[in-house]
């Protein structure tokens, strides 16, 4: 939720911003709906009051209080139309963008650096799906005839590799001080709405009506409700989360059809902070740090990107992803992000802290560690001609096999 008080103080400033996330329009109306929504309130407010008075209730009075009493019954139907009108806009505003994010859409990022060095093969190179699917360490027809379409099984030496780097990556945050977390993968509505994923991406969500819960598509939604409703006193809190996660991937039809890079169930390592607000961008910064040392210590290829403001999901107000090479698509591809969401989140959970006696919403960060899209980056980037994958020695100390070479039979 952005600072109602600030777009009407400022709203040609924070027009401007929303535009850059194509919500000009959205902005526009709320405020015009914010105005007629205190006029209205003011009315309603004046008509209680002139109920209050205690002249000699003579006929006339009497008749006059009807009247109003009418007047106000009719003036709070009015509110309640505009406060519905007036919180459905609130809903749609997106968290504006930082001044250093790029204009433009999903194609206008900026790259911020690019890191190692691209393989070079002597044979012709497999994409992931071929590496895994043909020796059966995935298993999509047998997803597709268990689940539908986009969900896989992941088989032997496979699963161990995928089981370690999310222990190794676990592991290395823990060490860095993050509080280790196994969240709920269920959860109401109000976590979905305070974390900015309803309603703007509804569409993404798998909903069980009957229940009146929501299956998350990260753990950065339980993670920003842990606090929900609190008055935090010690800050910064540190957490990272494993839990499976679900996304309908409504917008990605034909894409990444085979394999596992786009899938509706998976694993995700998450990191998420909670921060006063003069130490977001630092915190920013270091949750980037964190991703980068992991890629690198897997010693994946990759670049940072500085994503486009119109590119950036509600809640965000600058987001960083990390691309990690794909040589058989000879292509850079999103395999974590981190976002700083300001106090966007933390205004729709009512999650503040103390200064001065007065209670501020802090900020609050999130960042993607590892999903198996790391995985798919290992594979392409160490296979070799015999069509096994050489493990990241990183990974041995956690359950992962040297190489993943044998055929896996069921």
């Amino acid at each position: 939720m952005i600072d109602i008080r600030e777009l009407r103080r400022d709203s040609a400033g924070l027009l401007s911003k929303l535009a850059r996330k194509g919500a000009h329009e959205v902005g526009r109306e709320f405020l015009a709906a914010d105005t007629a929504w205190r006029e209205s309130t003011t009315k309603v407010e004046g008509l209680r009051a002139s109920l209050k008075r205690s002249d000699k209730p003579t006929e006339e009075r009497v008749r006059e209080l009807a009247a109003r009493k009418e007047a106000l019954h009719v003036a709070q139907q009015e509110l309640a139309v505009l406060e519905r009108t007036r919180q459905d806009l609130l809903d749609r505003l997106p968290n504006p963008p930082a001044d250093d994010v790029p204009d433009g859409g999903e194609d206008d990022y900026t790259v911020v650096r690019e890191v190692g060095a691209r393989p070079s093969f002597a044979f012709p190179v497999k994409n992931h799906s071929e590496l895994a699917e043909g020796p059966g360490w995935v298993d999509a027809a047998r997803g597709t005839k268990v689940s539908g379409s986009r969900f896989v099984y992941r088989v032997g030496h496979l699963a161990l590799v995928e089981l370690a780097l999310y222990r190794f990556a676990l592991q290395r945050i823990v060490d860095l001080g993050h509080v280790p977390v196994l969240p709920p993968v269920l959860v109401r509505r109000k976590a979905m709405y305070g974390t900015g994923f309803l309603p703007n991406d509804a569409i993404n969500i798998y909903e069980l009506e009957r229940d009146g819960l929501y299956l998350v598509g990260t753990s950065e939604v339980p993670l920003a409700a842990f606090h929900a409703g609190e008055t935090m006193d010690e800050l910064p809190r540190r957490y990272v989360a494993q839990s499976t996660c679900f996304r309908r991937e409504s917008g990605a039809a034909g894409k990444d059809t085979r394999g596992m890079f786009r899938v509706h169930q998976f694993e995700k390592v998450e990191m998420f902070v909670c921060c006063l607000p003069e130490h977001s961008r630092e915190e920013h910064d270091r949750l980037l740090a964190i991703e980068e040392e992991i890629v690198q210590t897997l010693g994946l290829p990759y670049r940072v990107i500085n994503t486009a403001a119109a590119d950036l999901g509600a809640p965000a107000a600058k987001k960083y992803d990390i691309e990690a090479w794909f040589p058989a698509e000879q292509r850079y591809r999103e395999i974590t992000s981190t976002s700083n969401t300001t106090d966007f989140q933390a205004r729709r959970l009512d999650i503040r802290f103390r200064r001065d006696g007065k209670r501020e919403p802090i900020h609050m960060l999130n960042g993607t560690a590892v999903t198996a899209r790391s995985l798919l980056a290992i594979l392409e980037n160490f296979q070799q001609a015999d069509g096994s994958v050489v493990i990241p020695p990183v990974l041995h100390a956690f359950g992962a096999p040297r190489l993943l070479g044998p055929r896996f039979d069921i």
